[in-house]
């Protein structure tokens, strides 16, 4: 699946249209039917303000992943003990001890 394809499924998920899309994203509908029909291919900058209202990587908006959520987690702002909390949470579903 390419960007464009990608995007209009997220934003269809999401519920936008793709006015309100343009609006969150700070670009024109034209721009957002222009990345759906491929016609033109977004900036860096505009990918990840993608990634960001849609909380995916840039990766997975760019076809690199077909992961949506990211195997990252962050964990800024969290003492060592609650992310040694989350590891333990973690290994746990996973089946690790």
């Amino acid at each position: 699946m390419d960007f464009g394809e990608r995007l209009r499924e997220l934003r269809k998920k999401a519920g936008y249209t793709q006015v309100e899309l343009a609006e969150k994203a700070n670009v024109t509908k034209s721009v957002i039917s222009y990345y759906e029909n491929k016609d033109r291919s977004p900036s860096p900058d505009v990918v990840k303000r993608f990634s960001e209202i849609f909380n995916v990587s840039t990766d997975y908006l760019l076809g690199a992943n077909n992961r949506e959520i990211p195997d990252m987690i962050d964990v800024s702002g969290l003492s060592e003990k609650e992310v040694a909390a989350l590891k333990l949470i973690i290994d746990s579903m996973k089946g690790r001890k």
